[in-house]
């Protein structure tokens, strides 16, 4: 091939690499009807268009490879990624293992024959059986070819060190087969290799973030610095909203700590009995020093976990208050209880009677939503459970 023959294809590459799989199409296409026995130029054509998920013309794109070379071994393995978008997963899995034949050193082919294996199994997982007997069986070829696909798995790390995706295929394998201490240790590896790996950086953060004991406001953090690596990422965008909801939620906490303090101030509730209460109503002075303290404890705290967050955060605080009506009940049933703080504060009262109930409706009411609402952050984390 002549240097202008070799740049053709070099330009191509470079244009899927760029996902631009239109224009590269048509470079390829050109030189291909210049030099139909150019094996590369077929080869970068079937990986153009398994880029573009055409997976049938890749198909036939690996046939006119294999018509020019029979002992191609990348030609099976792009051959394999059609079939699996096809579906036609045993043909898949005799294309990877023909691959390895011809190539036994190379680690890409073990590593998606693992893919392939563990789809397969889990596949025969769920499947419903016709009697226990068939459930049995099943989960014995489940099993054997889980076995296979684990140690194809690690063929592949073995003979590719540093490449993501022999990591990514055993992930891929341990998590049909429900071992989380594998996935774990892997992602830790992935990371090892690439600390910016979107999905690693992602599953290792969400951990981290739902660990019980972590803070919302820690969590937020870490979520929107995961999503500077992928910040297209629906999963992450997810998990920022939901740990941001927390942080919201939050504030009504601070509120509450302000309604306890008054209720403790007027003798509302938790007075000693050996005490006899002050009289009413509170001199004007104590009533506005009891303003004084209290609203910046809820203004100034609310704030600061606000002002102390990653730009991203407090970004998505305001996207989220715009989004989401969760999130616009929380802000504002924080302030309704502050508003209450202050009329209890700053009427008057002669007599505890109203004041108290106020107190007890506004608190058993607070705790009441808080205890309810409380299913949506969780059903928020499930739903990325179930998508990971």
């Amino acid at each position: 091939m002549n240097t202008d023959q070799d740049q053709s294809v070099d330009r191509a590459t470079a244009l899927i690499d760029l996902k631009r799989y239109e224009e590269a199409a048509a470079v390829l296409a050109h030189r291909i009807a210049e030099a139909p026995q150019d094996i590369s130029a077929w080869l970068e054509m079937a990986r153009c268009h398994l880029g573009a998920g055409e997976h049938q013309r890749a198909l036939e794109a690996t046939d006119e490879v294999l018509r020019l070379d029979p002992k191609q071994p990348g030609a099976f393995i792009y051959r394999s990624t059609a079939l699996r978008g096809l579906h036609r997963m045993e043909d898949a899995e005799a294309a990877l293992r023909e691959a390895i034949r011809l190539a036994p050193h190379y680690h890409r082919p073990y590593a998606l024959l693992a893919e392939v294996l563990a789809f397969r199994a889990g596949r025969l997982r769920q499947q419903p059986a016709r009697d226990a007997a068939d459930a049995l069986s099943r989960q014995h070829q489940a099993s054997v070819l889980l076995e296979e696909a684990s140690q194809l798995a690690q063929e592949g790390i073995r003979l590719g060190p540093d490449d993501v995706d022999a990591f990514m295929s055993a992930w891929k394998v341990a998590g049909v087969d429900g071992n989380h201490t594998v996935t774990d240790q892997l992602e830790k590896e992935i990371l090892r290799i690439d600390p910016q790996h979107p999905f690693a950086l992602a599953q290792q953060t969400r951990k981290a973030a739902n660990t019980p004991g972590t803070r919302a406001a820690d969590a937020a953090d870490m979520v929107a610095d995961a999503l500077t690596a992928d910040p297209a990422s629906p999963d992450m965008q997810r998990e920022l909203d939901s740990a941001t909801y927390r942080l919201l939620r939050g504030t009504r906490w601070l509120a509450l700590l302000c309604l306890l303090f008054t209720a403790v101030g007027l003798d509302l509730a938790f007075a000693p009995e050996d005490r006899a209460p002050d009289p009413l109503p509170l001199s004007l002075g104590q009533r506005l020093w009891d303003v004084l303290l209290l609203v910046p404890v809820w203004v100034f705290g609310a704030l600061l976990r606000y002002r102390r967050r990653r730009r991203g955060v407090r970004l998505n605080v305001r996207s989220l208050l715009r989004r989401d009506g969760w999130a616009r009940l929380a802000v504002g049933h924080a302030a309704a209880v502050m508003v209450c703080v202050l009329v209890i504060t700053l009427v008057p009262w002669t007599e505890r009677d109203v004041p108290r109930v106020m107190f007890w409706v506004t608190l058993v009411a607070s705790l009441l939503t808080m205890y309810f609402d409380r299913p949506y952050t969780r059903a928020a984390l499930a739903s990325l459970r179930r998508r990971t």
